[in-house]
């Protein structure tokens, strides 16, 4: 389904619409990358080269981006959902696209590269001026204006020998340096004698991102020029740390939060966290020990939004949450929770944090992966009426979808000898089993 270029334009008979973004996630672990499959198709319906698109996603998540113009194939390190990637395109529309006087997209940039600056010039009213060069994608621009040769094609290892085996004849020759902006080797004398330093270029033809100055007075700069959402992105070596620090990171990350009474609205930030650092499955055990306390069945309640943003269609979060709830309530608070776990489990499922299916399968045997066996048993003969109840109520749902009501012919001999047909319900003598309620069940009898 096409989409406006310009989103916030309702009108259905809107011209100007680009394709939605389509991405899949490949590779595993520190090696996850988002290929954008049409990206070609979404620039080329904004009169922008590919490139630019796919290194502004870089420049907004923190990522490094790899771009194949020959193979088509324009890709963002790690796992990125296509409908965030779609969002921030519009960032990308409104500061390098749309015309600020007019919001049309009919615009073309003019790069200015002797005086450092990209203007742009609409079409559709005329308009030329300025775009705001504070943002770190127009240093790329300016290196790879439109109109040249495909930025961004990551040349393969054989062409990157050539390349420099021809560099380094050219130069034992006396050959001008084709990187040089004066086709010389030495760089060019300024109108006040200083020397103009070229670009750093690196040997695929790219501009090196990643060597820029890295002071602190410039990193603060250029975190102020980020989203808020990508502020919390922006880290960069963090995935190549191991899981359990990670963890630990995201550990800390809520205990700061909880800790300044920044809970209210966190839990979208904690799902970024966790998806920054590619712990979202191991994020519920954090959780659970930094939440919840004995009072954990209100709380459940109370930080529902935060689990489900964990759990949800995630099978593995949710047994790492039945895990955490193990220790818990076997370890931490079991005095007091032990004698409530068919109530807690409830909570659990009514609140939609566990599966009915992975309950099920977590009530067929004790484990001892989170705690020790003994307690892991006495875990779960106390769940054993939830347990029964919720396998109970599976199969009176399969019964109810099976019955069919059964079909009565009978003769009528006063409409004519026609045939009538009447539906007869079946009769089912078995009452259906009482809702489970807190009150159902004795405690004492557990």
């Amino acid at each position: 389904m096409a989409l406006n270029v310009n989103r916030n334009v309702t009108d259905q008979f809107y011209r100007y619409k680009m394709p939605r973004i389509i991405a899949k996630v490949e590779g595993r672990g520190n090696g996850i990358k988002t290929v954008i499959v049409n990206m070609s198709e979404v620039a080329k319906s904004l009169d922008r080269p590919p490139t630019y698109p796919t290194k502004y996603f870089g420049c907004e998540l923190g990522a490094q981006t790899t771009m194949d113009g020959k193979n088509d194939r324009f890709v963002v390190n790690g796992s990125h959902d296509p409908q965030k990637l779609q969002d921030m395109l519009d960032g990308f529309i409104k500061k390098f696209v749309l015309c600020p006087e007019c919001d049309n997209p009919e615009t073309s940039l003019v790069i200015s590269a002797k005086a450092g600056t990209i203007g742009q010039r609409c079409i559709a009213c005329g308009y030329q001026g300025p775009i705001d060069m504070r943002h770190r994608l127009t240093t790329y621009i300016l290196k790879h204006p439109p109109g040249s040769e495909i930025s961004g094609s990551t040349p393969s290892k054989k062409e990157k020998r050539n390349k420099g085996k021809k560099e380094k004849s050219g130069k034992q020759n006396g050959d001008a340096d084709r990187d040089s902006p004066t086709g010389c080797n030495s760089p060019p004398p300024q109108e006040d004698g200083q020397i103009e330093v070229p670009a750093k270029v690196t040997n695929d033809g790219f501009d090196d991102d990643w060597s820029v100055d890295t002071s602190k007075q410039a990193v603060a700069r250029r975190m102020e020029d980020l989203t808020d959402g990508a502020k919390g992105l922006a880290l960069t070596d963090d995935l190549e740390k191991t899981q359990q620090e990670r963890v630990n990171m995201f550990y800390s990350y809520v205990k700061n939060k909880r800790d300044n009474g920044q809970m209210v609205g966190s839990d979208k930030d904690f799902l970024a966290e966790a998806e920054r650092l590619e712990v979202r499955e191991k994020a519920p055990l954090v959780l659970v020990e930094l939440l919840f306390n004995e009072n954990m069945i209100s709380q459940i309640k109370e930080y529902r939004l935060h689990f489900l943003r964990m759990v949800h269609e995630n099978k593995k979060a949710q047994k790492n949450l039945l895990g955490a709830f193990e220790i818990l309530v076997g370890t931490v608070h079991p005095d007091v929770l032990l004698p409530k776990i068919p109530h807690i489990l409830k909570a659990l499922y009514d609140a939609d944090f566990v599966e009915e299916d992975v309950l099920l399968a977590w009530g067929k045997k004790p484990s001892k992966k989170f705690v020790s066996k003994e307690i892991s048993q006495q875990i779960h003969e106390k769940a054993a009426p939830f347990i029964k109840w919720l396998e109970e109520a599976d199969e009176e749902s399969s019964e109810e979808e099976e019955e069919e009501e059964s079909v009565q012919v009978v003769y009528s001999s006063h409409s004519g000898d026609s045939l009538k047909i009447e539906s007869v319900p079946q009769k089912n003598d078995v009452p259906p089993p009482p809702q489970l309620e807190e009150d159902d069940i004795d405690i004492d009898d557990i």
